[in-house]
């Protein structure tokens, strides 16, 4: 049995069994609940299921919005206002980020850059300082991480990758954002456009296809569930295989091989707390339509 001391260590560590909180949700409609309407569901509905009930998912992702008009609406200072040390909050954003501010701002456009890049616009008549996406995932973590919450910067889920018949994919300068601004030493990170990409590729055109009844982006329930981690698909290991490795600059400096799954996976494959108190075994959904851990995974804080 372990001492009084290693249990206190162990829980300021972060390791053992998981202490009660909860899971905050900033996102968009591929997160958020009912999605982007018409029949369609946000992952973020369906993480409560992979958690113990001591854990409470919270989710306030809005559909429509960017890590810009998410900051610009003070929705990342409404959760900062009621988060309490222990919590989580999982910052995912980059369906709507792109774009440009010219000839017509359309109030979710960032700044072009993976610094500390600045733009000016005007946004419904009122003069803008618009911000990097980098630089907004970093403005809102600090929030968090000051009232003792931890952090996770995600990647997007990624639009359908089989919709021309072939399932494929790449990742996007937002993930790659997302990705390094994680280097933080208080950030943490999944690679959830990637670990998505590779249950899509496993699952296959046919069935990815059905369940994107009104367009590229958002998904019905099914894959909803897909993309949040709980839904089990078991396929022997034959079938699996992650999409084709491609390169692209990692967090670390390095090279970041890239092959994808789900939210859920990528917590398991690596070593945080939330990872830990998943109540989904590894070997579970390794076995199953989401694939493989991801080799960089388990080199990364989660």
């Amino acid at each position: 049995m372990p001492s009084a001391l290693s249990t206190v260590l162990l829980s300021f560590l972060g390791i053992g069994s998981a202490t009660a909180a909860t899971v905050y949700l900033a996102g968009d409609s591929t997160m958020a609940r009912a999605g982007g309407g018409s029949g369609t569901e946000g992952w973020g509905e369906f993480l409560r299921y992979s958690l113990p009930s001591s854990y409470t998912v919270s989710n306030k992702a809005i559909g429509g919005r960017s890590a810009r008009s998410y900051t610009r609406e003070g929705r990342f200072q409404e959760i900062a206002n009621v988060v309490k040390s222990g919590d989580w909050v999982v910052v995912e954003f980059g369906h709507n980020d792109g774009g440009s501010l010219s000839p017509t701002d359309n109030g979710r456009t960032d700044c072009f850059g993976d610094g500390n890049q600045t733009c000016q616009t005007t946004y419904n008549g009122v003069a803008e300082t618009v911000l990097t996406y980098p630089t907004y995932y970093k403005n809102a973590a600090t929030l968090f991480l000051a009232k003792g919450a931890k952090v996770i910067l995600s990647s997007a889920t990624p639009n359908n990758i089989c919709e021309t018949g072939a399932c494929s994919w790449g990742p996007s300068r937002f993930d790659y954002y997302a990705c390094s601004e994680a280097r933080q030493p208080a950030f943490y990170h999944v690679a959830h456009g990637q670990y998505s990409a590779q249950a899509m590729t496993n699952l296959g055109t046919a069935t990815v296809n059905a369940h994107y009844p009104n367009d590229h982006t958002h998904t019905d329930a099914y894959m909803a569930n897909v993309m949040a981690g709980k839904y089990l698909t078991l396929l022997t290991p034959q079938h699996l295989s992650p999409t084709p490795l491609s390169r692209y600059p990692s967090c670390d400096g390095g090279q970041l091989m890239i092959s994808a799954g789900s939210f859920v996976l990528g917590l398991k494959c690596g070593t945080s707390a939330l990872g830990a108190a998943v109540t989904n075994s590894t070997a579970s959904l390794t076995a199953s339509s989401y694939g493989p851990c991801i080799a960089f995974n388990s080199t990364v804080p989660i």
